[in-house]
């Protein structure tokens, strides 16, 4: 973990949070999560984000692999007078993690895990690799083959985000056609089974804090838009082991199925909040409000990470209008 300024000056000055990544959901679910109790300023690459329209003050900044990313960011801590920042998008961790002096010294507080740890969830290949070498169960997994993998597949990225280029497929000759379409193409079995996602959150001493399972009844974009919060108690013991051996602390948020069996399975692991955080929310888990208190200094309460079973959210189009 990074800590990038003096955590009881932080806490004394309670300024601003900047909330990178305001247009995806997770972004936006951490910005109205904030807006009625702290002072917030959204932040993306895209000057139409939504989340900055959510927010009283916003910055545009550059992408994360712009070299002028963090000093961007930086100004924009002193132009708003911010001192914690909310990073929503993965890809942004490595240089935020190699600018953190910069940004220590304009009075923003950090708490990222490392660039490496970041690698080991945002690098699919290497996140199976992980899987396979400490018995955790997941799907048989090859890179640009389907050698060893039984059908049927799932075809994506080595290095990709949300649904892009994600190919469902049933037999040979479809993924003949799918594979020199997809820039380094990992290849699973597909899964079968009830999905699930996680909401975690571990501390800075590399405990987990909380985690909340729940059901992802319908997905659409690879954002979940019906899910149910329930408890298993084996599976929080599974993901707090996996989160362990990938030293992730903070957020994140981990996906997998349950299979016929009944066995838990993990496809992936996000090193960030979830675009599905506002039902863990609703059932009374206060992810961001205690992630906010690691940042500034004070301790993690796992009592405030409890939720409610059979919480069941429902999610709808809203909008926003602009002039």
């Amino acid at each position: 973990m990074k800590i990038g300024i003096d955590r009881k000056r932080c806490v004394a000055k309670a300024g601003a949070v900047i909330v990178t990544g305001a247009g995806g959901a997770a972004g936006v679910a951490v910005i109205r999560a904030l807006v009625h109790t702290r002072r917030v300023v959204g932040a993306d690459c895209d000057p139409s984000a939504v989340g900055m329209h959510l927010t009283a003050e916003s910055g545009l900044l550059p992408r994360a692999d712009d070299p002028d990313f963090v000093r961007q960011l930086a100004k924009l801590a002193q132009r708003t007078g911010a001192t914690a920042l909310v990073c929503t998008v993965a890809e942004e961790i490595p240089p935020l993690c190699a600018g953190a002096a910069l940004l220590a010294g304009t009075g923003l507080a950090t708490w990222l895990p490392t660039a490496d740890t970041v690698q080991a969830c945002t690098d699919k290949w290497r996140f199976a690799h992980i899987c396979r070498e400490h018995a955790i169960p997941a799907p048989a997994t090859a890179l640009g083959t389907v050698e060893g993998v039984p059908g049927p597949w799932i075809v994506k990225p080595r290095f990709g985000r949300g649904s892009r280029d994600v190919y469902a497929m049933d037999t040979v000759d479809e993924l003949c056609w799918v594979l020199p379409r997809v820039r380094e193409p990992l290849v699973q079995t597909r899964m079968s089974g009830e999905e699930f996602t996680v909401d975690a959150l571990v501390d800075p001493s590399g405990q987990l804090a909380g985690a909340v399972p729940r059901w992802r009844l319908e997905t659409k974009a690879g954002i979940s838009t019906k899910g149910r919060t329930f408890r298993c108690e084996p599976l929080v013991s599974q993901v707090a082991r996996l989160l362990d051996i990938l030293g992730l602390v903070g957020p994140s948020n981990i996906q997998g199925f349950q299979t016929a069996s009944g066995e838990f399975a993990f496809t992936e692991v996000n090193p960030r909040f979830s675009g599905g955080l506002p039902l863990s929310l609703a059932a009374g888990a206060d992810f961001v409000g205690e992630y906010l208190r690691g940042l500034e200094g004070l301790p993690v309460r796992p009592e405030r990470l409890i939720a409610r079973s059979g919480v069941t959210m429902l999610r709808h189009l809203d909008e926003v209008f602009t002039r």
